[in-house]
This record gives structure tokens, C-alpha cells and sequence, in this order.
């Protein structure tokens, strides 16, 4: 395919002379589908707070730490300082039942105005957790706030938190511990806007050398 299609070649001063809004778009989605999730807080004052991201990252899995970065804090960043705050968030799945209503929590509400209410999602609490979770979704997790490092090279910071709390549906959850996200119904994204539904290929054992890569199970 690519073969066949005349390629376009940007370079670094390219790149650097892009309009920054155009610039930022490309960039975002150059590198493929990503994660999306909502991040759910609450400061100590119970003023709630709900956002998207797409900068989910596995961090380890003994302790079980996730990742997630956050943008210069030339603005107000409510996710932030309530994680800082409180020490506690939720990150949930995003269905595509209710993408709209969750592409909306990154419009720039007023601190005391709850995404939540004014997005048409459900506030959910689940003892003895402090922060809320998103009642429509279908996975969720509560993660407890460890470490925050910051990023030299543009001013990012990546927050790094331990997961103390997961919620699944069991029909998801294989032998193995794979945890089928299609069958949960969570979708995918690419850039700052674009949202996908997924298309599960198949599943292959550990790679070895001394074998050729062998499916172990192919979704249909």
C-alpha cells in the first residue's frame, strides 16, 4: 500500500514551522490509536471534576502503576491539583454509548462547575474510595497518587499512581488474566478528537525464537 502511494516527507524544521494548533494535531495522531479514559477527582472541599485523556500509560504490574501526563500548567488544571490534593483519582473506560458526553468534559469549566453534571454523566461512588467514578462505565479503576515527575524536555509532568481498586464485568475477564476490553465495550482514539470503535484480530503466544508466531486465539 504505502508502495503504491506518493509519501510525503517532513523534516525537523518542517515540523517547526507548522502552525502550532496544525502542528499539534499531527503530531497527536501520528503516533496511533491510543487510550482514552476519564479521569475522575475531588477536592477536599467535595467539588467533583471529570476529564479526558489520552495519555494512559502502563507503568508496571507488581505494584500495579499507571501512568498519565499532563500539559505545562499555564492554565488551571483541576485534575491536577485535586489528585494532588486529595491523592486519589479514578480512570474509567469510555464506551461508545456516551463518547459525546465524555469528549465534552475537556471543555474548560469553571472550578466550581462539575463535568459531571454539566456533561450528563453519572457521579458514582463506591465505598470506601474517595474520588467518583463514572457510572457508565464499564471498567473502572481507583488509583492512589505515588510520584509526580517532571519532563525537562517540554515541561510535562507525569503523574504515576498505584492502582488500589478495579471493576470489570466478569464475563471479560479470560483464564489467563486478559481482560477483553473489546467485549467491554471500551473504544480507542487517535489525535485530540477522532474516537474509534475496536476490531480484535486475534491473540498470540509469547514470542520465541525458537518457534514461528502462533495465534492462540482468533477473534471473530
Amino acid at each position: 500500500m504505502v508502495g503504491e502511494i506518493k509519501q510525503i516527507h517532513w523534516q525537523e524544521t518542517d515540523l517547526a514551522d507548522l502552525e502550532q494548533r496544525y502542528r499539534g494535531t499531527f503530531i497527536n495522531s501520528i503516533g496511533g490509536f491510543k487510550s482514552v479514559c476519564l479521569v475522575g477527582t475531588k477536592n477536599t472541599a467535595n467539588q467533583s471534576n471529570l476529564a479526558i485523556f489520552s495519555s494512559l500509560v502502563h507503568i508496571g504490574a507488581n505494584p500495579p502503576l499507571v501512568g498519565l501526563v499532563f500539559r505545562p500548567d499555564s492554565v488551571e488544571r483541576h485534575t491536577l491539583e485535586n489528585i494532588l490534593e486529595s491523592g486519589f483519582y479514578t480512570i474509567n473506560n469510555i464506551c461508545a454509548e456516551f463518547v459525546p458526553n465524555a469528549h465534552q468534559t475537556a471543555a474548560r469549566y469553571a472550578r466550581n462547575a462539575s463535568e459531571f453534571e454539566n456533561c450528563g454523566l453519572t457521579e458514582a461512588y463506591k465505598s470506601p474510595f474517595f474520588a467518583p467514578f463514572v457510572g457508565e462505565a464499564t471498567v473502572q479503576m481507583g488509583v492512589e497518587f505515588k510520584e509526580s515527575i517532571p519532563i525537562s524536555s517540554n515541561g510535562t509532568l507525569l503523574v504515576i499512581g498505584q492502582i488500589k481498586h478495579a471493576f470489570f464485568p466478569e464475563n471479560c475477564l479470560h483464564e489467563d488474566g486478559f481482560l477483553d476490553l473489546n467485549k467491554a465495550g471500551s473504544i480507542t482514539c487517535a489525535g485530540l478528537d477522532a474516537y474509534y470503535s475496536t476490531e480484535p484480530i486475534g491473540r498470540y503466544l509469547y514470542a520465541k525464537t525458537d518457534r514461528v508466531p502462533t495465534i492462540l486465539t482468533k477473534e471473530k
